[in-house]
């Protein structure tokens, strides 16, 4: 009790400090171990019959709208359905590696008139255009700077740029203009354990990405281990919230990163009012060990505030990997890898 009454004392007075000093940025680290509020919640499964998905990683929407991405499909990595209903109209993104086609799908982002989307071997980012129509057409293909390391995510900036996650070790990310060249790059790998920054830290601490324009928020949360950041872009300011997990665990062999520890995140929204991230907390030891058939995925969804306060952790009745967030109609739309309809509707209770 003594150590949490010195340490908010600490802050407080780093905080003053900051105030009267005239601070730009105040860094803060900060470990949490529950959330407030713990709510268990059933989902509605919907239909997608004639559109078989192989592994639905990510899925978003945009008016009347909905794009799934599937990674494991044999011929299209993107398909198109209705929104709210997921009836289906096309799929698009013809695998392979002819020049309108796709060796990798890492994410995508819907525009208000069409999406980009991320293909880490070809080293672009490619804009198409997509409408409630059986058809999709490539507009532009952006080639990314030499000096980024196989971008596996990325988030819309503005109008004129891009954010991407670096994988040197040397920053935290980068935003890039629409030619794929490297504006300005900023942060480093917050590691405690780790002080050099190498590419295999960076393995390690792969993140998902999102961020708001509107309020100038961009979330990071680590695929292993238990760590979410938090930047405010406008600000400048920089938040590193710490699970009961801790930093992703690894070993290092031959220059890459083996994980030891846990699967932690696998997708992150920012929204207007919070940051919704799924948590999968599961060890590899404990993954390796399921007997057959195997479930994949995270089962968990945690809810904090901006400034990274964990506020809701619901625990869910499907293991899912990607989320979309509609906080104006109070409802969650995932994808479920282990099930033919792989698509669930979340009522949100907060």
């Amino acid at each position: 009790m003594k150590k949490k009454i010195i340490y908010r004392y600490l802050m407080l007075a780093y905080y003053l400090l900051c105030i009267n000093g005239g601070c730009n940025n105040i860094n803060e680290r900060v470990y949490y171990d529950s959330f407030t509020t713990d709510i268990s919640l059933s989902g509605k499964t919907l239909k997608t019959d004639s559109v078989m998905l192989r592994y639905p990683f990510r899925i978003e929407h945009k008016d009347s709208l909905a794009i799934i991405m599937d990674l494991h499909h044999p011929d299209f990595f993107y398909h198109a359905f209705t929104y709210p209903r997921f009836e289906p109209l096309f799929s698009f993104g013809k695998r392979g590696q002819a020049p309108e086609e796709i060796l990798s799908a890492e994410n995508f982002r819907l525009t208000d008139n069409g999406m980009w989307g991320l293909d880490a071997n070809k080293h672009l980012l490619t804009k198409m255009s997509v409408g409630n129509i059986a058809q999709s057409t490539n507009e532009k293909e952006t080639p990314l700077d030499k000096e980024i390391i196989r971008a596996l995510d990325f988030a819309l900036y503005n109008d004129s740029c891009f954010v991407i996650p670096d994988y040197s070790g040397k920053y935290r990310f980068h935003i890039i203009d629409r030619n794929g060249n490297i504006r300005s790059s900023h942060g480093k790998i917050p590691s405690r354990k780790h002080k050099k920054g190498n590419i295999a830290l960076a393995q390690a601490w792969r993140s998902f990405i999102d961020y708001n324009p509107g309020n100038h928020t961009l979330a990071m949360v680590t695929q292993l281990g238990e760590v979410l950041e938090i930047y405010n872009l406008k600000d400048s300011t920089h938040i590193v919230k710490i699970g009961p997990h801790g930093e992703p665990e690894y070993n290092e062999s031959g220059g890459m990163a083996i994980p030891s520890g846990i699967m932690g995140f696998s997708d992150v929204q920012v929204t207007d009012k919070y940051i919704y991230t799924v948590f999968h907390g599961r060890s590899f030891k404990e993954i390796a060990q399921q007997r057959q058939p195997v479930t994949d995925g995270g089962q968990y969804i945690y809810v904090f505030s901006l400034e990274g306060d964990p506020l809701y952790k619901y625990t869910l009745d499907h293991f899912i990997y990607g989320i979309d967030v509609n906080e104006r109609t109070r409802e969650i739309y995932a994808v479920d890898v282990n099930s033919n309809q792989p698509v669930v509707k979340y009522k949100l209770k907060h």
